[in-house]
C-alpha cells in the first residue's frame, strides 16, 4: 500500500461499502453504526436496502441521505449515513436474502466503483468493504473473481498483494484466488520478490521501515533440500536474496507447518505465504472476528473483514460486526500512518 502526498487523509470521512445486498453486509455494518464504532464514516450503498438492514437488526436508527461524502459531518450522532452509489440497478431491496443474485452482484461491484472513485479524489480517508459474493459478481457479468482484482483494476494500480491480519499475525500472499495448480505455477522468482517489496514498502507507510519479513516455502518442510520439491531452489531462494540486496531484511524459505507459530511468538513481523490458504488458514484458525483483510499496493487505504457474505445468516440479524469493526479501526490507523505490525 502506497500513500502518496495527495492521496487519501486521517481527518476525512471512512467509506464503507454496502456489500452484496443478499448477504450480512448491510447488517453488520447497521450493527456496527448502532454500536458507534462507525460513526464518522458512511455507507456506499443503498438506502432502501440499509433501512431494511437496520429493521432486520433490531434498530430504529434513522437512515440519512448524503448528497456528498463531506455532508457526513453534518449528520447528528446515531444515524446511519448513505450516499447512494452510482450504477445501482432498480429495487436492489427486493431481491431475495440469502442467494446468488446478479443483480446483487451489480449492486456490489457499483459500490466498489463509487468507494473507488472517491478515495481517488481524496475524498475519503480510506474504504472499507463489506463482503461480496464471487458467483454473484459473475453472474453479473463482472470479469473480476474477487474484491483485490476489481481494486486492482479500477484504482490503477501496477501491483497489489492481499494481506490477512490480525493482532497475533499478519501474512501476505503472492497469489490468490487461482486454483491450487495454477497458484503453483504463479510461485516465480519475479511473483515472490514483488510481494516482498509490496510487504516492505506498506510497512514504511506504517512507520515501520525494515519489518522482519519470513518467507514461506511452498512445499513440506520447505523442500528438504530438493526431496519434496525444488521450488524453493529454483525460484524462492533467489528472490529472497535478490530482496536481500535490495535492503530488505527478508529470510527462509522457512518450513510451512511451523513459520506462522514462530512469526505469532514474535519472531517475525510479517509471514509471505506462497498461496491463499496456506496463508489465511492460520490467521482465520485465530478468530476470523478479529481478522482484517488489507489490500496492499493500492494508491489509497483500504480493509475489509475476514469473511465472507454469511448467507445462512443473512435476514436473522445474527451476524457478528467485530471484523468489520476490527476492519474500520485497522483503516483509521492506516490512514493516520500508524503501524499494524507487531501485537
Amino acid at each position: 500500500m502506497q500513500m502518496p502526498p495527495d492521496s487519501t487523509r486521517p481527518g476525512l470521512p471512512l467509506a464503507l461499502t454496502m456489500g452484496d445486498p443478499c448477504g450480512i453486509g448491510p447488517e453488520i455494518l447497521a450493527m456496527g453504526f448502532g454500536s458507534g464504532a462507525l460513526e464518522g464514516g458512511f455507507v456506499v450503498g443503498d438506502v432502501a436496502v440499509m433501512r431494511r438492514a437496520v429493521r432486520l437488526v433490531g434498530g430504529c436508527l434513522p437512515v440519512v441521505t448524503l448528497d456528498a461524502a463531506s455532508d457526513v459531518s453534518a449528520c447528528p450522532p446515531g444515524c446511519v449515513p448513505v450516499l447512494e452509489a452510482a450504477g445501482l440497478p432498480p429495487d436492489v431491496a427486493a431481491v431475495p436474502l440469502g442467494r446468488v443474485d446478479a443483480r446483487a452482484g451489480a449492486a456490489a461491484a457499483a459500490c466498489v466503483r463509487h468507494a473507488i472513485s472517491l478515495a481517488r479524489a481524496g475524498e475519503v480517508s480510506a474504504m472499507v468493504t463489506a463482503p461480496l459474493h464471487k458467483e454473484a459478481l459473475a453472474a453479473a457479468g463482472e470479469p473480476y473473481p474477487g474484491h483485490t482484482e476489481l481494486l486492482q483494476a479500477e484504482a490503477g494500480a501496477a501491483a497489489v498483494r492481499m494481506m490477512l491480519a490480525n493482532d497475533e499475525l499478519k501474512t501476505v500472499l503472492v497469489s490468490i484466488h487461482v486454483s491450487l495448480r495454477r497458484a503453483i505455477d504463479l510461485v516465480t522468482r519475479e511473483a515472490v520478490l514483488e510481494t516482498l517489496r509490496i510487504a516492505h514498502r506498506s510497512a514504511a507507510a506504517w512507520g515501520q521501515p525494515q519489518p522482519r519479513i519470513a518467507v514461506a516455502g511452498l512445499n513440506p518442510h520447505a523442500g528438504e533440500g530438493g526431496l519434496f520439491g525444488d521450488e524453493e531452489q529454483r525460484f524462492i531462494t533467489p528472490a529472497i536474496e535478490a530482496a536481500r540486496a535490495e535492503g530488505i531484511d527478508a529470510s527462509g524459505p522457512y518450513a510451512p507447518d511451523t513459520v506462522f507459530m514462530r512469526a505469532r511468538r514474535g519472531e517475525f513481523d510479517l509471514v509471505i505465504a506462497q498461496y491463499h490458504d496456506q496463508g489465511l488458514i492460520p490467521v482465520k484458525y485465530l478468530g476470523v472476528e478479529h481478522g482484517v483483510n488489507v489490500t496492499l499496493g493500492l494508491p489509497f487505504v483500504r480493509t475489509s473483514p475476514d469473511h465472507g457474505t454469511a448467507f445462512d445468516l443473512a435476514g436473522t440479524g445474527r451476524a457478528d460486526p467485530s471484523s468489520l469493526i476490527a476492519a474500520a479501526r485497522m483503516a483509521r490507523k492506516l490512514a493516520a500512518g500508524g503501524s499494524v505490525l507487531g501485537a
